[in-house]
């Protein structure tokens, strides 16, 4: 299929200097440098552009398949190369030779598949935990903004992401006056937001249609962060498996995989681990949670094995414990450090609430009431998502025992959402004192 411009890209930002947004060139690198989370709007295209980016289709829970829809986090890496002699969006490439001529190799990239559903939106909250950058979604088909829309902006807002390109999706539904007409809807959406000036890339997703447009906006919009390898390692678990094939012997089987996001510092293999909060027991009645402890048996990093990884991108560790604890995402939400050295379990959050004017994501413009005491909000922090009755409130502070505990440091930000019409919204954040 020829390529054709349906759309101008809407891209007048300020570009980022040079030495920001290009990594150096280093064909031997594995792991992806940087995580570029896909979000929006339910059936508005984000895993069809993870597919026509990676050529992986990361829909592959069963329900997701049945439903047309992202259940849990999905994830693929791409590649990006430069094309020596080039110059604008013709330069940048996912491929590693053109016309049996090798391309300069530039940095991986780690794509989050985000769930766009409504009653998905903690999966979301706890995926957004983990990127260093965001595409936003919107079908060039459908009025801008739709609910999910409005609502992951502000997710996008509350969690600091600042570095957002937002794709103008299936624009080969349209005419060129409709996507005209659709851009226009996009940017007085975004106008009142941290994303005013974001560029608007326009694609079919479907047809690979402007994808170089799309990789140019990565490096210049989505720079590699800084990060400080030095301190203690810490990961936030954002998936967790077991890989053994139904009937697979006792003598062949294989321990459990996490999968996530290093913050800080490097995990090695043969390194000695520690999993906070860990797992739940029952002791003398009650239920307690007791901190796991096992060794890392190898690292996946960029769809290779790799013995340590670094801050960026996702990663997968094969740990050496029981498939039976890992299996079906039983601990997304842990933190893996070095024993000793997680940050604190709590099982009450004490939080100095920030509230939004407005519910996001319901139909109805709903004001936001205060927090009151007995009852339930759902809570997000770092790639944890938690439910608990508020206690106490007063002077400025909201008490909030836990069903489930976190394991968090002061000062962390904690995404609130109420239920409201039999769906968790949205209203705020807090920080935790």
């Amino acid at each position: 299929m020829a390529k054709k411009k349906t759309a101008k890209a809407d891209t007048e930002q300020p570009a980022a200097t040079e030495d920001k947004i290009e990594a150096k060139a280093n064909a031997s690198s594995t792991q992806p440098e940087v995580s570029i989370g896909m979000v929006g709007h339910v059936d508005h295209g984000k895993t069809t552009l993870v597919q026509a980016l990676s050529g992986k289709w990361t829909d592959t829970h069963s329900e997701s398949l049945k439903r047309g829809i992202t259940i849990k986090l999905g994830y693929a890496d791409i590649d990006i190369y430069r094309i020596p002699g080039k110059e604008g969006p013709e330069q940048w490439t996912l491929k590693p030779e053109i016309e049996g001529k090798p391309t300069e190799h530039v940095r991986k990239v780690s794509l989050v598949d985000a769930p766009g559903h409504e009653s998905l939106m903690a999966t979301m909250l706890s995926g957004a935990n983990i990127m260093d950058g965001a595409l936003l979604l919107v079908a060039a088909n459908e009025e801008c903004p739709q609910p999910q829309t409005r609502e992951h902006m502000h997710a996008l807002t509350i969690m600091g992401i600042t570095n957002v390109i937002v794709v103008q999706n299936k624009i080969d539904l349209v005419s060129v006056d409709q996507a005209k007409k659709n851009q226009a809807q996009i940017r007085e959406f975004l106008k009142a937001s941290p994303f005013a000036d974001a560029p608007i890339i326009p694609v079919a997703a479907k047809h690979s249609l402007n994808i170089d447009l799309l990789i140019e906006a990565f490096q210049k919009f989505i720079p590699t962060p800084q990060r400080d390898a030095t301190k203690e390692p810490i990961m936030f678990v954002a998936r967790s498996f077991d890989v053994n094939k139904p009937g697979t012997t006792p003598k062949k089987m294989v321990g459990g995989v996490l999968g996530g996001a290093i913050k800080q510092g490097v995990f090695k293999v043969g390194m000695e681990v520690e999993i906070m909060p860990g797992y739940e027991v029952e002791e003398r009645n009650q239920k307690v949670w007791k901190p796991l402890t096992t060794k890392i048996m190898s690292i996946m990093a960029g769809g290779k094995s790799v013995d340590q990884a670094r801050p960026g991108g996702s990663i997968g560790l094969m740990t050496g414990l029981d498939p039976s604890i890992i299996k079906s995402d039983k601990l997304v939400g842990a933190v893996i450090g070095l024993p000793g050295m997680t940050p604190p379990v709590l099982s009450t959050l004490t939080l100095e609430p920030h509230l939004l004017e407005r519910v996001v994501g319901a139909k109805d413009s709903l004001v936001v009431d205060p927090i009151h005491k007995t009852e339930i909000l759902m809570l997000n922090v770092n790639s944890a998502a938690t439910v608990g009755v508020v206690s106490e409130t007063g002077k400025g502070l909201v008490k909030i025992p836990l069903r489930r505990p976190v394991c968090a440091t002061k000062g962390s930000r904690v995404t609130i959402s109420r239920n409201v019409g039999k769906r968790w919204r949205l209203i705020g954040y807090g920080t935790i004192v």
